[in-house]
């Protein structure tokens, strides 16, 4: 269903929910126009609580609402989306309340969970049905994880994180395709609940809500929430790509036909390609390559890797030391005049998933990783940030050219969005390393795709994802980061180690 409005230019509220922090963006669409202005930033992150790390949703969704107050307060308001990190739900009772505070994905529960699901469904069984790349945090996984607790037993529905927050503003449940595609639960091929998975690993498949597609309208807000925020009862929540990774691919500035990998780079990067349809081969699943689904049908084909988490993680603990010149600017100019591939270290390996500690601290950590490869160890703040980027440039490399490979694609250009595209070492890394171009920004990309959705579900004159990136292109400028030879990439990506099989 599309909303029906006349042409004039559309003013949304687009709320992009990271795993660090969150913010609500007043976004205003029309011919020739896409700005963003932030209007409300909140700092995020996981609440460790007798042993388990759990996310503050009803702080968020505090925030939330204060953020959509503040874009009310500055001018009309067309409607409201939301998008977020994926796989994580909250559970609510029969009377539609909530179950407890939700897991994060980065909570220890699930660390063996895929090897015991495995025993009940061969992971090349899993793969042929949701197509996803073996992380331990995969709904699925979580659930798995869940089976025999006091929540999950009482549960009626499941909600996706960006679905719950919906929910509190229109009362209606619902699972976005964009969002569900992540949990290990939907069929890749047909976009429809696998409740036979479900049923297999003994969850119980009716708490899956039913689904919807970005850009459809999740419902006008509840009259108290309208009422509370000062607005008509008749503000529309949409249904964007709520996983925030789908909104930014939405808001890739590529040109149409061209053959161009992405990486949407933030805590998390998020390194591939847009398809028509899955890769299901063997092969894509040896390389434990990820199928998502994208916005108006597309696929995402695509590898997790570690991404800003770490740097973010040291920036931490040197900040909690108190370490002198470990501001970002700083660290960057250090890393720029450090020797360059020095020290390359896996960054997807586990031990780097977790928050650091005041005992287990995230530099420590890198440090530890390469004396364990036998790497010349980095010693000072400005070498350990060159490692972490070198090591970084390095994972998209192998990933991109290994998804090129796979879904027999040309890599003729990649473009970077969300927060890692001001990071203009490692964009320059990225392209020395592929030896194409890199193109990067626009760096709200999310809030930007979670803009265009909403518009055209409004009624702007926006028909598909070339024209919305027609747009971004027209609004927003990019920078241009050309290869320069000289290092041997080949030879400091041996020193990571074999590339996955296939």
């Amino acid at each position: 269903m599309r909303a029906k409005r006349a042409s004039k230019p559309h003013r949304v509220a687009a709320v992009d929910l990271g795993a660090t922090s969150g913010r609500v963006m007043a976004a205003g669409v029309g011919p020739g126009h896409l700005s963003l202005k932030e209007v409300h930033r909140f700092p995020n992150g996981g609440v460790p609580v007798g042993g388990s790390l759990f996310w503050d949703v009803l702080g968020i969704h505090r925030e939330v609402l204060s953020g959509i107050a503040e874009v009310a307060r500055t001018g009309e308001l067309h409607g409201i989306g939301i998008d977020s990190w994926a796989v994580d739900y909250g559970l609510l009772d029969r009377d539609g309340e909530l179950l407890g505070n939700p897991h994060s994905h980065r909570d220890p529960r699930t660390r063996d969970v895929p090897e015991l699901v495995a025993k009940t469904i061969e992971v090349q069984e899993q793969y042929a049905v949701n197509g996803l790349q073996q992380l331990s945090f995969n709904t699925v996984f979580q659930l798995v994880a869940a089976r025999g607790t006091a929540a999950l037993e009482s549960a009626h529905t499941l909600l996706l994180l960006p679905d719950l927050l919906a929910y509190w503003l229109t009362g209606e449940v619902g699972a976005e395709r964009t969002n569900a595609s992540t949990t290990g639960l939907l069929d890749v091929t047909t976009g429809e609940w696998s409740s036979d998975l479900a049923r297999r690993l003994e969850l119980p498949w009716s708490i899956l809500p039913p689904l919807r597609d970005a850009g459809s309208v999740v419902g006008p807000l509840r009259p108290e929430v309208a009422a509370d925020l000062g607005l008509a009862p008749d503000v529309p929540v949409v249904a964007v790509g709520s996983h925030d990774t789908a909104s930014a691919v939405v808001a890739v500035p590529a040109e149409a036909g061209s053959s161009f990998g992405y990486i949407s780079s933030g805590t998390w990067s998020l390194v591939g390609l847009e398809l028509d349809a899955p890769v299901l081969t063997e092969d894509a699943r040896r390389a434990d390559f990820t199928n998502e689904g994208g916005v108006d049908g597309t696929v995402r084909f695509l590898k997790n890797v570690m991404g800003l988490w770490v740097l973010s993680e040291c920036l931490r603990a040197w900040r909690d030391r108190g370490t002198p010149a470990t501001d970002l600017a700083s660290l960057l100019a250090g890393a720029s005049t450090a020797a360059p591939l020095r020290t390359v270290v896996d960054i997807n390996h586990p031990s780097l998933l977790g928050p650091g500690s005041a005992t287990d601290p995230m530099p420590e950590r890198v440090v530890g990783l390469a004396r364990a490869a036998g790497e010349p160890l980095p010693q000072t703040p400005g070498e350990i940030t060159r490692c972490v980027l070198d090591s970084l440039a390095l994972a998209y490399r192998r990933h991109l050219r290994t998804a090129a490979r796979l879904a027999g694609r040309d890599l003729e250009v990649v473009h970077v969005v969300g927060g890692g595209s001001h990071n203009h070492l490692l964009c320059q890394l990225t392209a020395d390393a592929l030896g194409v171009p890199v193109l990067a920004g626009p760096g709200e990309a999310a809030a930007l795709g979670n803009a265009l959705v909403q518009a055209r579900a409004l009624g702007a004159d926006l028909p598909d994802l070339a024209a919305m990136r027609a747009l971004v292109r027209e609004t927003h400028d990019v920078r241009r980061h050309d290869p320069r030879p000289g290092l041997d990439w080949d030879a400091a990506d041996r020193r990571v180690g074999p590339e996955p099989a296939g």
